[in-house]
């Protein structure tokens, strides 16, 4: 029995969980602090600890405490076992997807490769979209067990607004498993650390490679996650949602499932798209600079920066997320449901067409 690989895999769990955990519950903040910015206020700065309010960063403790103490009041015309199964099919199948995502490059701990992600697995993303797709169930059971008409509109819509969103975030990733050749998140970095021409100035980023996929995952995904502006399922000012009948830690889960749907949307993209922990330029020894000369830099400076620079590129799209989320108005459902099946779904197919053509014409 291999203990060393036993114990990685444990310490792994734990690590990413509690980062995942701890970045979805500073989400809560980042949220409100920002559309406090954009909308010239000071947003969330009450709660305080011994008088210091650090600009808020205590409010998502207030928020936990305040979310774990609450009455988990329970209706008593709900389907009581539907009911308690939502939240968690809607939790747990998202925080599975994580056992795929590589959070970093890989490191070498007493004299052994470890890799940062939990399971690895050669079909890592058919793994995120199998249990992605598992989701949906949670917001249909908790429309249909709530047994309120409300919350089973908002299941119904949201039911039908993922599934057809699904279909176009997976048609807008094929053209890059064509390219990559492969459905593992670590080899799609590693092919994106080319570069172009001998002279080695342009990355080979999936974001240069198919500008198009990326225009086309974005809204689905955003979508898919159910936010502004595609948050018809649970639009507090026309239909309610369909957690209407949930409170404390359940209606909990439904939020940071949400908030963790975000960060994995975010690295997912950092992944496929940014070249992932890939800084250009930066080998393994440092800097080898296209104009001839280099920086060399010891090991555990080489990933530090490459840590920094996943964990840059995801900020950069969380902040992208949230720019939309206060920025545009909600759609109406019809346009919600127009949006995917007329123009999103028939470019994703002309995408993947054009791919096969230019791949075929180039010989690969």
């Amino acid at each position: 029995m291999d203990w060393f690989f036993i114990i990685a895999v444990v310490a792994k769990i734990i690590a990413i969980i509690a980062v995942v955990m701890g970045i979805a519950t500073l989400l809560t903040w980042v949220e409100r602090k920002q559309s406090a910015i954009m909308q010239d206020r000071l947003g969330a700065n009450r709660a305080d600890i011994l008088g210091l309010r650090i600009i808020g960063l205590f409010q998502p403790i207030a928020d936990a405490i305040k979310m774990l103490t609450k009455e988990d009041y329970i209706p008593p015309f709900v389907n009581k076992t539907l009911h308690t199964l939502a939240p968690v099919l809607a939790f747990v199948p998202v925080l599975a997807m994580l056992a795929a995502i590589p959070f970093g490059p890989s490191l070498n701990i007493a004299g052994r490769e470890v890799s940062m992600q939990i399971a690895d697995i050669n079909v890592g993303l058919l793994y995120i979209f199998a249990f992605g797709g598992l989701a949906v169930y949670g917001a249909v059971l908790a429309g249909w067990g709530s047994n309120n008409k409300y919350a089973l509109l908002g299941g119904v819509r949201a039911s039908a607004q993922m599934l057809s969103y699904e279909v176009c975030l997976g048609l807008s990733l094929v053209g890059m498993i064509m390219i990559y050749g492969t459905l593992d998140l670590q080899a799609m970095v590693a092919y994106q650390s080319g570069y172009w021409f001998d002279g080695k100035w342009i990355p080979k980023w999936g974001l240069f490679m198919q500008p198009l996929a990326a225009l086309l995952f974005l809204p689905a995904a955003i979508a898919e996650n159910k936010r502004i502006p595609f948050d018809v399922p649970e639009a507090e000012s026309e239909i309610i949602g369909f957690f209407t009948e949930y409170s404390g830690m359940r209606a909990g889960l439904f939020m940071f499932a949400e908030f963790i749907e975000m960060l994995i949307i975010a690295m997912l993209f950092s992944l496929i798209f940014l070249g992932g922990w890939h800084i250009p330029y930066l080998g393994f020894d440092g800097f080898n600079w296209p104009w001839g000369g280099s920086w060399l830099l010891p090991v555990w400076a080489v990933k530090m920066l490459q840590f920094g620079a996943l964990f840059f590129k995801i900020s950069v799209m969380i902040f992208f997320f949230e720019l939309v989320r206060w920025t545009l108005p909600r759609f109406r459902y019809d346009q919600v449901m127009r949006l995917g099946w007329v123009y999103l779904l028939p470019l994703a197919i002309l995408n993947v067409a054009i791919t096969g053509v230019v791949m075929v014409a180039v010989g690969k």
